[in-house]
């Protein structure tokens, strides 16, 4: 599986951007999909997850302003970020949880990430 986010960019506070990511390949496996990011010297943190079913989860910070949301048959998960603060700023990953299922490892799973997309709020 291969994801692709779009839709960072420099923004100012106060204002929206709309994330969007979209998976590719073997994506039948595909469960839950969530939004992940960094900021310069910082551990990455969960910004929202979201389930296969549609049941959803965010981060403390982000709780309120943030919307996350799928289309399986688009392949596609979005981060919808409003009221955007400066300590936003941080480079948001993608990422899918896979079912890959084997004779001996019936449950088996792996995540896999996207490259990233840079997201800037100025104050």
């Amino acid at each position: 599986v291969r994801l692709v986010e779009s839709g960072g960019g420099l923004v100012q506070a106060g204002e929206s951007l709309r994330l969007s990511c979209v998976a590719s390949g073997t994506t039948f496996g595909i469960r839950d999909m969530g939004w992940y990011r960094q900021a310069p010297g910082k551990q990455r943190e969960l910004v929202a997850g979201i389930s296969v079913t549609g049941s959803t989860s965010y981060g403390d910070s982000v709780k309120g302003r943030f919307t996350i949301s799928r289309d399986n048959a688009k392949n596609t998960v979005y981060l919808q970020m409003n009221s955007l603060k400066p300590e936003d700023t941080a480079v948001y990953f993608c990422n899918a949880h896979v079912s890959v299922p084997t004779i001996e490892r019936p449950n088996n799973a792996v995540t896999e990430w996207g490259q990233g997309t840079l997201v800037t709020v100025s104050s």
